[in-house]
């Protein structure tokens, strides 16, 4: 018996160490899984290299030959921005999550999202992204516990709507459906039945008859917003990711408006004069916080945003002036 027992122990000792060894080569497979998407497929265009990567970043692309947003960006780093969206006070627990981010963002990195430049550019316009979304979906506050820029992601909607948000100049294109509401709903909060309405088109999603898909779905809201960040307001005018991350050239207007490629830019094309050409206010501050922020927790640093005329529209005169509502048609 006793040798019987002596090598069943050795048996044991044996199948336990290959399987430490298993395990220890899988481990390695999957960080190798995380931090680099293999190409699965390369090709030139017209002279030019263009890249498949599979689900992350699929398609032909020259994007898809740079990094990944995984490569550089990973749960971790989502944890660490949005550190008190799921506690007890917030407004969306368990709504936001990495999985979510990643899922939306792969179908906008063949067009540059993220994958646009070397790595300290892809990592500064995620940051950018995020510190915009961070600071529409805050609760934090002066005291709030880990500070009040550690509160993004508390929110997914509205929670006391002010007005219906159903405007009837739009009752030929975008109508607004029977008992739908269109409150502040998403990532970056979408407004009003006619943005429901175009954001619902180009995602091929019925936001206009159903609005509220974008507060039951995390993935679709993010996606409704990288769209957005990635889509012109109005022809002619740059969308914040070509404004953030070089592709727009100013026009000599542009720089008699203090115009200027970065973030800025990004905050006078999604927000105009409500934000912007107002000098230092807390709203215009409360987000570029937010994008300083995350440049610190993702190991970039604040000291790569840029001067102060390129990281703030203080002084900037906004692309689309602010109109009475009687006389808006946009």
């Amino acid at each position: 018996m006793g040798v019987y027992s002596d090598k069943r122990m050795d048996l044991k000792i044996a199948f336990s160490g290959c399987l430490m060894v298993v395990l220890a080569m899988a481990a390695i497979a999957s960080t190798e899984d995380i931090s680099s998407t293999p190409t699965l497929r390369v090709k030139k265009v017209k002279g030019k290299k263009m890249c498949d990567k599979g689900w992350e970043c699929k398609g032909l692309s020259i994007y898809c030959c740079n990094l990944t947003i995984t490569d550089y960006f990973q749960t971790y780093q989502f944890e660490n921005l949005f550190t008190k969206r799921n506690t007890p006070v917030a407004h969306a627990v368990g709504f936001w999550d990495y999985h979510s981010f990643i899922t939306a963002a792969a179908l906008y990195e063949p067009l540059g999202f993220g994958t646009t430049g070397g790595k300290l550019m892809q990592m500064k316009e995620v940051a950018a992204f995020l510190g915009h979304v961070g600071s529409k979906t805050t609760c934090g506050y002066g005291v709030a516990t880990g500070g009040p820029l550690a509160w993004g992601l508390c929110y997914n909607k509205e929670m006391s709507p002010s007005q219906s948000y159903c405007d009837d100049f739009f009752k030929y294109t975008y109508p607004c459906a029977p008992g739908a509401e269109y409150y502040g709903r998403g990532a970056l909060p979408i407004y009003w039945n006619y943005n429901y309405g175009s954001t619902g088109e180009a995602l091929k999603v019925d936001l206009l008859n159903h609005p509220e898909y974008i507060e039951q779905n995390a993935t679709l809201a993010f996606q409704a917003a990288i769209w957005r960040w990635m889509t012109p307001i109005k022809k002619g005018q740059p969308s914040s990711h070509d404004a953030f991350v070089g592709n727009w050239k100013p026009t000599k207007n542009d720089t008699l408006a203090k115009r200027f490629p970065g973030f800025g830019t990004t905050m006078n094309i999604l927000y105009g004069d409500s934000v912007c050409g107002q000098g230092d206010v807390d709203s215009m501050n409360n987000i570029v916080s937010h994008y300083q922020y995350y440049l610190d927790l993702m190991g970039v640093g604040r000291e790569e945003a840029g001067p102060h005329e390129v990281l703030t529209c203080a002084e900037q005169l906004p692309f689309n002036p602010s109109a009475p509502k009687s006389a808006s048609t946009s």
